[in-house]
């Protein structure tokens, strides 16, 4: 659980392990709180690598965050820069911009690169999100409900094939944070609620 600051979206945001907890039932909940006048953010991560594979993230409804809420769920290697950090990332959030159409995206590094991002829309509801890493490809898919079995009603799928990173010492991370909004700054606590988490090798 991390207890340090960091610099993502733009704002140097407070992390606090009070954020970050799980439920009778297992379930991880992650929330931003105000803190001595600012807001406070969580993360957890897994403590190693699990490199290629399938994860499988199932999240209750998250149409109800601020604008300016990011809630991430990504592969990240503090050591692998010269892969961009081994990132690969499951996206929901609207950037600081009320307005914006699309609430959620599949990435990966460096996102400048035009095609590395696939832009969606989540509907309101649990949602689970699929994302299955393999040398030189790495493939995403958004599933109503909590079963990945077929026949699940698809909100959104996209597959990268270049820029794929290799594994390194990447680790899961659960990334709820504040991205810095002039035009929508974040107002209220938000929530969020990870249901289950899932690798198949």
């Amino acid at each position: 659980i991390r207890t340090i600051a960091g610099d993502r979206g733009g704002l140097n945001n407070f992390y606090d392990a009070d954020n970050a907890w799980t439920d009778n039932t297992g379930a991880l909940h992650l929330r931003m709180k105000k803190r001595d006048g600012r807001w406070a953010c969580a993360e957890a991560e897994l403590s190693r690598s699990l490199g290629y594979g399938t994860y499988i993230i199932t999240v209750r409804d998250v149409t109800h965050l601020e604008p300016a809420a990011v809630l991430s769920l990504n592969t990240f290697d503090d050591w692998g820069g010269d892969q961009h950090f081994r990132e690969l990332d499951v996206e929901m959030s609207r950037w600081g911009d009320a307005d914006r159409k699309d609430n959620a995206q599949y990435g990966i590094q460096p996102f400048y690169i035009p095609g590395n991002l696939a832009p969606f829309t989540v509907p309101a509801g649990t949602l689970t999100h699929v994302m299955r890493w393999e040398s030189g490809r790495a493939s995403f898919k958004t599933v109503r409900g909590t079963s990945v079995q077929p026949g699940a009603p698809v909100v959104s799928e996209h597959v990268f094939t270049a820029q794929v990173p290799t594994p390194g010492q990447e680790k899961f991370q659960f990334l709820f944070y504040v991205v810095e909004s002039h035009k929508n700054p974040l107002q209220r606590e938000n929530e969020v609620v990870i249901e289950k988490f899932q690798y198949l090798p």
